[in-house]
């Protein structure tokens, strides 16, 4: 107890240099606790939107589209009648819907602009996902009604407005072409850039007609309630053997490259965060040993007094402590307020994502951890407190009357 009051009366004598050493570990917290949010709500971000509007968290597909995508293969199709029947019975399935994604072409003002088009049931839609809240004009379109939901920037792009009429062109699953005219009911404002810049939604049963699919679908988006994979596995068996095909049936996280990359980034980040937290210790080891040259005298005396070597490192070793305690509790706090007030307003990314095609949302919203906080707190003191020991053993070397004449 004596050397924690000798200590923190010590951190106290030289206010501007303990501050210094404090905020050397504070910013260095602070950037950790911030880096580890925002690479969370990055990971979680992508995770929602691959769920909701790429893959789902399993994926039901033809097994030979993949090979066969880049060339629009709507006749690689599943039956989703036989999907529908056997997924109600499946355990684990949550939620599911059929879509049809195929490349299109709108005819507007004598010539052709690109578009990806989206075949949805929107009553089942209704439960997957809440298209309401993402609706930024009119409404959402109506089965068996020849109407669309457009992104707003390609309805920017397109000077389209509601109520105005879309010629679509495509190839069908007989690989002909076809034509339908789509009128626009609603303008949403998607949270991923490329969903607003190329994408175009319909209904289903339209869509079918259109591409003369019948009652084929080209995807079937499931949301399940256990581990993505193991579902996978489970649902691939079920469905093989209801319908009699090989299917590729596939979890999220095997079907996106960008989230392993974001897996893989997180684990860097942690290492990255170590030498963060080694570069702010440097002030305190540097700190230290200036401490210990300007109080020669003090340590000297201290030595003749009794304090034996031992005693003078635990002294050094809490005023460290105590800094880093200090600084890393400031440093954590102030970005825990970061993260809070930034996971409510979000950082905006709009400008920087336009024309990438990335699944990750334009506004991203740091996700707060407390344990990933406490770690890094814990973790900050530890480190701080531990550089320490390398001039408070030194201080512990040094002869009394070595001490005693030095000016």
């Amino acid at each position: 107890m004596k050397l924690i009051h000798v200590a923190f009366r010590n951190i106290t004598r030289n206010k501007r240099r303990s501050i210094l050493s404090g905020i050397a570990i504070a910013v260095a917290s602070m950037s950790i606790v911030f880096l580890f949010a925002l690479v969370q709500g990055m990971r979680d971000d992508m995770a929602q939107n691959l769920a909701i509007y790429y893959t789902g968290e399993v994926r039901v597909r033809n097994a030979q589209y993949e090979e066969y995508e880049r060339y629009n293969p709507i006749h690689l199709s599943v039956d989703w009648e036989t999907i529908d029947r056997t997924l109600a019975q499946t355990p684990g399935v949550v939620d599911y819907v059929p879509r049809i994604t195929f490349g299109a072409a709108f005819y507007v003002n004598g010539g052709n602009h690109p578009a990806v088009g989206i075949g949805a049931d929107f009553n089942r839609e209704a439960s997957y996902q809440d298209l309401e809240s993402i609706i930024k004009e009119g409404r959402i379109p109506e089965s068996g009604k020849n109407e669309m939901l457009i992104g707003a920037v390609l309805a920017r792009d397109l000077k389209t407005s509601i109520g105005d009429k879309i010629t679509v062109i495509s190839t069908t699953a007989a690989r002909g072409n076809n034509a339908i005219t789509f009128e626009v009911v609603g303008i949403a404002a998607f949270p991923v850039a490329a969903l607003n810049a190329q994408f175009f939604w319909a209904p289903l049963d339209r869509v079918q007609y259109f591409l003369r699919m019948d009652n084929q679908v080209q995807e079937v988006l499931i949301t399940v309630d256990e581990d993505e994979r193991e579902a996978a596995t489970l649902i691939k068996e079920r469905l093989e053997s209801a319908t009699g095909n090989e299917l590729e049936v596939q979890a999220y996280t095997d079907i996106s490259m960008m989230y392993g990359f974001i897996e893989i980034a997180q684990y860097i980040y942690y290492v990255i965060g170590v030498f963060f937290l080694l570069l702010g210790s440097t002030v305190i080891i540097n700190t230290t040993m200036m401490v210990i040259y300007e109080r020669m005298r003090e340590i000297g005396t201290l030595s003749a007094l009794g304090m034996h070597g031992k005693e003078l490192t635990r002294l050094f070793f809490l005023e460290g402590a105590m800094i880093s305690a200090i600084g890393a509790a400031a440093g954590v706090l102030l970005g825990t307020v970061m993260i809070v007030y930034l996971g409510n307003v979000g950082l905006n990314f709009t400008d920087a994502m336009s024309g990438i095609d990335m699944e990750i949302s334009s506004v991203l919203y740091p996700k707060f951890n407390i344990w990933t906080t406490i770690i890094v707190y814990i973790y900050s003191v530890v480190i701080s407190a531990a550089a320490t020991m390398i001039p408070s053993r030194r201080a512990s070397r040094i002869e009394p009357v070595e001490a005693l004449r030095y000016v």
